[in-house]
């Protein structure tokens, strides 16, 4: 009987041996949008009308074509964005784009002269972004990349310096994407004080304190 509850648990010990390759998948920091505008070489705007499978690597490369619609960020590194490369893996962080669906906001890397993205690079349907977050593709997140967002997953949190802005997204119940992500922008104001911004009308504009919402 010991004999055979010994090979169950050598049995088991090399299936998890031969499983844990498989079951390590791709995983993301979570991000403001603003943080992703101000880390990314490239920010557009376009729809993905094709895709091939390149055999580069151990499990092959996604060359997306797109058709740009506007560049928000990266001119000085590309004039115009015809493909993206992906991994063709979700376990490494590869991302699926539809073809001929949607337009799609895209965030990415430029090394030697092609665009990568992924799974970590924040990449969504445009009708799913909010109109905060397309006003701030659009020129306020360029306004607070001398910002730090400062993320709180505990309390209690604390802004360190001037130009921190307290993102308390992770402490709500209803998770991330939160608030703060789809409705506000961390600006730097005078003498290089950061604080949350929303802009919504005229008649609602509102600069608010660094440590609220």
């Amino acid at each position: 009987m010991q004999s055979v509850i010994q090979q169950l648990l050598s049995l088991l010990l090399l299936l998890s041996l031969q499983g844990s390759p498989l079951t390590e998948g791709c995983s993301c920091a979570m991000t403001h949008p603003q943080d992703a505008f101000c880390n990314s070489d490239i920010v557009i705007r376009a729809k993905v009308v094709g895709k091939k499978l390149l055999r580069d690597g151990p499990f092959g490369t996604l060359r997306y074509t797109v058709k740009q619609m506007k560049m928000y960020k990266g001119f000085e590194k590309v004039q115009h964005v015809q493909h993206i490369y992906t991994d063709a893996s979700e376990g490494l962080c590869g991302v699926k784009f539809d073809i001929n669906k949607y337009q799609y906001l895209i965030t990415g890397r430029v090394y030697d002269g092609k665009v990568y993205t992924g799974l970590c690079n924040f990449n969504e349907r445009w009708e799913r972004l909010s109109l905060a977050q397309k006003k701030g593709i659009n020129h306020r997140y360029q306004l607070g990349c001398n910002c730090r967002i400062k993320p709180c997953h505990y309390l209690p949190c604390f802004v360190t310096s001037k130009n921190e802005c307290l993102w308390t997204d992770m402490l709500s119940h209803f998770g991330y994407p939160g608030y703060q992500s789809r409705h506000y922008a961390c600006i730097q104001q005078k003498e290089g004080y950061c604080s949350w911004y929303r802009g919504m009308t005229s008649r609602d504009k509102t600069t608010i304190n660094a440590t609220d919402p």
